[in-house]
């Protein structure tokens, strides 16, 4: 038998304007993108942003349906987005924001599990890491790869 343990390393900030130039263009893209979700029911607006190997980035919000769960999380919505119209590119990073009536959360919202399994497998695709930017008012996170926020990914297959 053997105890193991699992460190996890990220950066936070303390606002916006502390990141390098590149990942504040993406956390602003993913918050402009909270403006575009459709939550009549739970109010909570998410948006996500995802840049691909040659810097082009495309966003996606959460988009809720009555008929739940028939909606779709901000992360997938940008990630399927970006796979089916560039499927041959790797997405290097992504950002996620989140605001609840209108108003960006003061810590950042996690993804859920499913959007993270997602994130890993583009991960797989692109033969890279994809890093995460998790974005709030007051904290901003980030993550070098999906291991991170996911560990033990689910890749048996």
């Amino acid at each position: 038998m053997a105890n193991k343990e699992i460190k996890i390393s990220y950066t936070e900030y303390d606002s916006i304007e502390q990141m390098e130039a590149g990942d504040r263009q993406l956390a602003e893209a993913a918050i402009l993108a909270t403006k575009t979700s459709y939550a009549p029911y739970s109010e909570f607006n998410v948006g996500a942003a995802v840049r691909l190997e040659d810097g082009e980035i495309i966003t996606g919000s959460n988009q809720e349906n009555a008929a739940y769960p028939s909606g779709q999380c901000a992360e997938r919505t940008a990630m399927f987005y970006a796979s089916a119209s560039h499927p041959d590119k790797a997405m290097t990073s992504i950002a996620v924001a989140a605001a609840h009536k209108g108003k960006l959360c003061e810590s950042p919202a996690t993804p859920c599990g499913a959007c993270r399994q997602v994130m890993a497998q583009y991960q797989t695709k692109g033969g890279r890491n994809i890093s995460i930017i998790l974005t709030g008012e007051r904290k901003i996170w980030k993550f070098e790869k999906v291991d991170d926020i996911l560990p033990f990914i689910f890749d048996s297959i």
